[in-house]
């Protein structure tokens, strides 16, 4: 596990991370006093994931919903049946072309998911991203809630960026490069960090009437 460094697992995990936070960064003492406990959000690892990770793109949430339910539907939820379909097939189900393509791309990856429980960070973002159609934000989401690493942050996520804008008073909202060096300073708890900067935004959405 050292190669990994801590799995967040329970709330009292997320719970251990944010005291951390609260007492080595006064800022997050603060959001955490406006959010409340932060919320747990693991999710399963593997292939499906993933796919649900393409389903969502660039559509709503009732949209990707309606789609999955499709997919769901027609049984084209594991790597043997997608890689048996055509696009066309997916397509019929209401994935884009370029989605259809992206999934049949992780299909035919053959990924070994179990292997990336226990590999490193920036080796389970790197064995992802190879995969079309999955860029760096899904990959470090997936490793965030998925494998539950608790020092990996998003910081090409605009809400985690304006999030911090408001949170730090920041003049702009910062680039993802300028965050990723920012959320240095909160390892190793940087996926809580990510965890109480989603919530604050949405504290800070309601108050200010921030986009």
């Amino acid at each position: 596990m050292a190669r990994i460094g801590r799995i967040i697992e329970t709330d009292a995990c997320v719970a251990e991370g944010a005291d951390w936070l609260a007492a080595n960064e006064p800022r997050f003492a603060e959001a955490l006093e406006a959010t409340g406990p932060l919320p747990l959000r693991r999710n399963p690892d593997g292939f499906d994931q993933l796919l649900n990770a393409i389903i969502s793109q660039q559509v709503s949430v009732a949209s990707a919903r309606a789609i999955r339910g499709r997919v769901e539907e027609a049984g084209f939820v594991d790597e043997a049946r997608i890689r048996a379909a055509s696009e066309d097939d997916l397509r019929a189900i209401g994935l884009s072309r370029q989605k259809a393509r992206y999934a049949k791309a992780l299909a035919d990856a053959r990924i070994d998911y179990a292997s990336l429980r226990t590999a490193p960070t920036d080796e389970v973002v790197a064995t992802l991203t190879e995969v079309k159609g999955i860029g760096v934000w899904t990959a470090e989401i997936y490793a965030m809630f998925s494998l539950g690493r608790a020092d990996v942050f998003a910081p090409g996520d605009l809400a985690l960026q304006e999030a911090a804008r408001v949170l730090f008073g920041l003049e702009t909202r910062p680039r993802e490069k300028d965050l990723r060096q920012m959320a240095e300073a909160w390892s190793p708890w940087r996926s809580v960090a990510a965890r109480a900067l989603w919530a604050y935004y949405h504290v800070a959405k309601d108050r200010e009437g921030i986009a």
